[in-house]
């Protein structure tokens, strides 16, 4: 062997190899939003892939150019006669339904909502932060109807896609058990929110289950009440980071709590889960919420 041979082969053993694909984490305040502004000036990224969350019908008529649209039916069990709702499809499924939307572990996930369905975008969030891939996803503050608000431009052709590869790194730290919550009731350092609305927080209103009957009235006991609608403004862009804060804090919450976020079936509480994971807090969501707990006659109700 030459030295001139050898010498190729020791420099080719010193380069550095080529950055695997990663996943795991979370994002934070710098990631987890994007202005219509970001999005606008980086569509032509070649990493980036923008989701339209909403129904199809509405992505058909406009959307912003080189989105894909999706669904709950992409991220969610199918609604069967006797068990819960919206529980998180398992990991397999979910690597092919995400990877047939072209998503790899390089790419920049954008999601928007196509009309009011600040929680249904925010529960597509959370199925990729469950997944590893909430590092590299973002939501576009205010989504479509802000962005026509501002003449950016929209759309009705569909790209073709090609699917991507997508390797994942399932999280841990994203959904609380039933058991979980009930053994960490009135828990210090764990703050659990309910995410109704108010009438529904306090007993004065029963929400539905599936088969048309009432729920139980009430909470879960020692839970703050947080409505998901009231981290939005008006225009539905997320109000500025004190004012999350604020609203965290009115509630009882304490900077190094775990905060548990429950609902009506785990769609609105995912928008606490989100603004939890933003402002830096551990977040957990139980899935299985209300429609969960209140299936069990001898687990505990306050009403308020």
């Amino acid at each position: 062997m030459t030295k001139t041979h050898l010498l190729s082969i020791l420099l080719l053993a010193c380069m550095p190899l080529p950055a695997a694909n990663t996943c795991g984490g979370h994002g934070n305040k710098d990631t987890m939003v994007v202005s219509t502004a970001w999005l606008a000036a980086h569509l032509n990224d070649p990493n980036l892939v923008i989701l339209s969350v909403g129904d199809k019908a509405d992505y058909d008529k406009e959307h912003i150019p080189g989105a894909r649209p999706v669904s709950l039916a992409d991220i969610a069990t199918p609604m069967v006669m006797g068990q819960l709702m919206l529980e998180l499809l398992p990991q397999d499924q979910l690597q092919k339904n995400f990877a047939a939307l072209g998503i790899t572990n390089d790419s920049r996930i954008v999601l928007y909502t196509t009309k009011e369905r600040l929680a249904q975008m925010t529960r597509v969030y959370l199925t990729l932060d469950a997944m590893g891939l909430g590092a590299k996803a973002s939501v576009l503050d205010g989504g479509l109807p802000v962005w026509k608000a501002e003449n950016r431009p929209l759309t009705t052709e569909v790209r073709a896609v090609k699917p991507g590869k997508l390797d994942l790194c399932p999280q841990s730290d994203v959904i609380a058990s039933a058991d979980w919550v009930r053994a960490n009731v009135r828990h210090p350092g764990v703050a659990i929110i309910d995410s109704r609305l108010e009438r529904f927080y306090t007993g004065e209103a029963a929400g539905r289950n599936h088969d048309g009957s009432d729920q139980r009235r009430g909470h879960i006991p020692g839970a703050a009440n947080i409505p998901f609608s009231s981290l939005v403004d008006d225009s539905g862009k997320f109000l500025s980071t004190e004012q999350l804060r604020q609203k965290f804090a009115a509630a009882g919450t304490k900077p190094a709590d775990r905060v548990v976020s429950y609902c009506h079936i785990g769609q609105q509480a995912t928008v606490v889960y989100f603004v939890a994971r933003f402002l830096g807090y551990d977040a957990r969501l139980y899935d299985g919420s209300w429609e969960d707990w209140s299936a069990h006659a001898d687990w505990p109700v306050e009403t308020k």
